[in-house]
């Protein structure tokens, strides 16, 4: 069809030029808007001539050019690949095996080390209060201590557990494994609270930085 396009452009164009010399050898009164129209339409079967070249010349290159062959996988690479992966799931299996391993281990280490720790404890009452105060939870820190003459010593400390504390509440002081002695909240305020000590307090003062907790029961 193209090819026939192309002939029957050809053709026409054929035609026009001849019309055009013999316009231009025979007619010298021909108007100029039938010279502008011959112009025109040569023009038009020239631009349609050469865009009819262009596709035949595209339709030429796609039959000379091979196809891009598709790629087959290998079936060899494949297997490859699904037994590194068996291979990965089976090490990572092993992984969280000693994992849990380990964590059962340490379990039962630890139960065992507390199991040990309470029949210590059942012959040493020292041992046993030791742990109750190292374990006792942390409620303050003491933040001032002051001491005065008129109403006694005071200390006023930072809340870390405001659900445990409250006007009237016994708290005791605790350095390292031991307690200084115990003190009576009398205020308690969005910025901390105030306690005061109670009867047989020890002969240590208190200092910033330490720790309050609720009394152990022994």
């Amino acid at each position: 069809m193209k090819l026939l396009l192309g002939a029957t452009v050809a053709l026409l164009l054929g035609a026009l030029a001849v019309s055009w010399q013999g316009m231009t050898r025979g007619v010298k009164n021909t108007p100029p808007d039938e010279i502008a129209r011959l112009k025109k339409q040569v023009a038009e079967l020239r631009a349609e001539q050469d865009k009819l070249q262009l596709e035949r010349q595209i339709q030429q290159l796609k039959a000379t050019t091979p196809p891009t062959p598709t790629p087959v996988a290998n079936a060899a690479e494949i297997e490859s690949m699904k037994a590194q992966l068996e291979a990965n799931q089976a090490a990572l299996a092993q992984l969280d095996a000693e994992k849990a391993a380990a964590r059962d281990a340490k379990v039962a280490q630890d139960e065992e080390g507390l199991l040990s720790q309470r029949d210590l404890e059942k012959g040493d009452t020292e041992l046993r209060r030791a742990r109750m105060i190292a374990e006792a939870l942390l409620i303050g820190r003491v933040t001032e201590y002051v001491e005065d003459a008129e109403y006694g010593g005071f200390i006023t400390f930072s809340i870390l557990m405001p659900e445990q504390v409250q006007p009237g509440t016994v708290l005791a002081i605790r350095r390292k494994t031991g307690v200084l002695g115990q003190l009576k909240v009398s205020d308690v305020t969005a910025e901390g609270g105030i306690a005061n000590p109670l009867p047989g307090f020890g002969p240590v003062n208190p200092e910033v930085g330490d720790e309050l907790i609720l009394p152990p029961q022994y």
